[in-house]
């Protein structure tokens, strides 16, 4: 028989237990795929051509194909086909230049589209320990999940020495509405709430930072669970200064992140050779006075940076390079260049905001993508605790009007059962 019968008549299980679930195809490739990124991380273009030989039995010059090969292209294939890839990439353009208005239907050539918005059932919430806590972060996970419609919102928390969680971060629990909350911390914890565990059910997104080893299991857990916020671990700032910056402001608010803890990195970006000497003073001087001289001293030795560039230009430069957690802007009319901003997480814009407002109170979340992710990523927002679904109804007209479309490019791919389903229709 080549379709499986599966009778669920009477169940009382829950339904995830008894239902056959894919095969986790990543464990039986993991090695070799991890070994292929590290070949062409170490040596490039070489390694491209040397793994293409090997697995697709081609060799390959010039890796690039000419524009002009695609613009002939067009001259060569059938006038049936080209006129489908119009016809496909102006619909497909114009329903996503339509998303923004998710509420309203999508309507032409007799097709209708809606859209569906549902929250996953079951959120993750990772929220650090250790070297401090963070109830705040216990409210800026909860928040949108709720906010998203999420049933059922899992905290995981590292136990302290005595092998409890703090009050402060169980009463954030309460205030928030977490609805489970599990004392482990690290990879472990992260693991458990995408795997599942005999205490602990599997969860379906995992939201929160945490140091490199939590981070790094959050990256590979992606795909078995939905991970928003791409890379967010250990603690990012640049700050951008001028001439008329006050160097105690600057330097307070490098230290602010430092005191996140180690592999962090904090940044000082000036024109101002005079403001580079004060700041630099400065935060030797609050460093030296901190009860977290140790933390502030392993992560500013090895993640702390002065640099001196050319003007606001060339500074907002070096900032979208760095594409950090935080970006502050001090300096004056900082309004005028956010033009200039192209990959940050998030910015603080001006002397009256400082990153540790946005850490607690401003609103937006402080659950950042760090690691450059910026540059792909966002803060941790209501929509990544949701899901959007596209329903498709179409008149028989529309089939009619774009069956000849669907068939041309259902043949050209080699799909004929793609194909027939529309002919068989009409």
């Amino acid at each position: 028989m080549i379709l499986e019968r599966l009778d669920l008549r009477g169940t009382t299980e829950r339904l995830e237990a008894v239902l056959p679930r894919p095969a986790d195809v990543g464990e039986s490739v993991h090695d070799v795929v991890a070994e292929i990124l590290a070949r062409v991380r170490r040596d490039g273009d070489e390694a491209v051509r040397e793994l293409t030989a090997r697995f697709d039995r081609v060799t390959l010059g010039d890796l690039r194909v000419p524009a002009s090969d695609m613009a002939a292209a067009l001259g060569r294939v059938p006038p049936a086909v080209r006129e489908a890839l119009e016809v496909a990439y102006g619909r497909i353009f114009a329903y996503h230049a339509h998303e923004g208005t998710p509420a309203e239907d999508w309507q032409a050539d007799g097709v209708t589209v809606r859209h569906l918005v549902r929250p996953v059932a079951r959120a993750g919430c990772y929220v650090p320990g250790g070297r401090a806590r963070y109830p705040s972060t216990v409210l800026m996970c909860a928040a949108p999940a709720h906010v998203a419609g999420v049933d059922e919102v899992v905290l995981c928390v590292p136990p302290g020495p005595d092998g409890r969680v703090d009050d402060a971060t169980l009463a954030a629990a309460a205030v928030a509405g977490v609805n489970e909350l599990y004392s482990i911390g690290g990879a472990q914890a992260v693991a458990a709430m995408a795997y599942g565990t005999e205490t602990i059910r599997r969860v379906d997104v995992i939201c929160g930072p945490g140091n490199r080893y939590v981070a790094e299991a959050m990256r590979q857990v992606s795909g078995t669970v939905g991970v928003p916020a791409a890379f967010a671990g250990p603690s990012e700032v640049v700050v951008v200064a001028g001439p008329d910056t006050d160097p105690e402001l600057a330097a307070i608010d490098i230290v602010v992140q430092a005191e996140h803890g180690p592999d962090g990195l904090a940044w000082l970006v000036t024109w101002s050779e005079a403001v580079l000497d004060a700041v630099s003073a400065a935060v030797e001087r609050i460093v030296a006075d901190s009860p977290r001289r140790a933390e502030l001293e392993s992560t500013l030795g090895s993640g702390g940076r002065a640099c001196l560039v050319d003007g606001p230009e060339a500074a907002l430069a070096v900032a979208n390079v760095i594409a950090p957690e935080h970006l502050e802007l001090l300096f004056e009319d900082a309004a005028d260049y956010l033009d200039l901003v192209q990959s940050a997480a998030a910015v603080f814009l001006g002397p009256w905001s400082p990153a540790s407002l946005g850490d607690y109170v401003a609103g937006p979340n402080h659950v950042l993508p760090t690691n450059r992710s910026a540059r792909f990523a966002s803060a941790l927002r209501v929509d990544d605790f949701r899901r959007h679904i596209h329903v498709v109804e179409a008149e028989r007209a529309g089939l009619e009007r774009l069956a000849p479309h669907v068939i041309a490019l259902a043949d050209t791919e080699g799909l004929p059962a793609h194909a027939e389903s529309v002919r068989i229709r009409l």
